[in-house]
């Protein structure tokens, strides 16, 4: 069981139609899925609102998520799609089977010694030219931040900290977003997108 597993109801309620209220992110996204062609991964999915919400951009998009009963959720929501159990780490595919994978707020729970590995791995299964997208929480800190999140220890990131990290992995810059935080959240939002070289 992990950490979600407790509050998953209560987050697809809190969060399910959270891009109504997020232009920007609806932007970036719309970006993503124009320039992403082949099978799309939504890393960390949740209830499955964003893979959804790629879907309805045109992706052939399926979903993944550590948590059982986010993948339930997810299911019944949306049984048109396809959610999977599964970890980041150690994903079950193909080398170069993906043309794009979105990990929006799913890297953040992982330890910043992590992160290399968890990067390798995306570019394992990405095609060559294929995008990664990432959503986080920002700081200004050059040093990864780690705050008390509501449901499992976090960590806060410098869009040019984890863009080092990125390009150490062999991906390059395509654009970044970072706004400011809106009701409810405490923090600076911020989105990058990549591509593999």
């Amino acid at each position: 069981m992990t950490p979600y597993d407790e509050v998953a109801s209560l987050y697809a309620e809190l969060f399910s139609d959270m891009l109504d209220t997020r232009p920007l992110e609806r932007a970036m996204l719309a970006a993503f899925a124009e320039l992403t062609t082949g099978p799309v991964a939504d890393l960390g999915c949740g209830p499955g609102h964003l893979t959804a919400h790629l879907r309805s951009l045109g992706l052939d998009v399926f979903g993944l998520d550590l948590s059982p009963a986010m993948i339930a959720l997810a299911r019944e929501a949306h049984p048109d799609l396809r959610f999977e159990e599964g970890s980041m780490t150690a994903l079950d595919l193909e080398d170069e089977a993906l043309g794009g994978i979105l990990a929006f707020y799913s890297v953040i729970h992982m330890p910043p010694h992590e992160l290399p590995a968890v990067f390798a791995e995306f570019f394992r299964v990405l095609a060559p030219g294929g995008h990664l997208m990432l959503g986080f929480f920002a700081g200004d800190d050059p040093e990864p931040q780690e705050f008390d999140h509501k449901v499992t220890l976090a960590y806060r990131w410098s869009p040019s900290g984890l863009m080092d990290l990125l390009k150490q992995a062999g991906f390059a810059e395509v654009g970044r977003l970072v706004r400011e935080p809106v009701d409810g959240e405490r923090f600076l939002q911020a989105q990058v997108l990549v591509r593999k070289s």
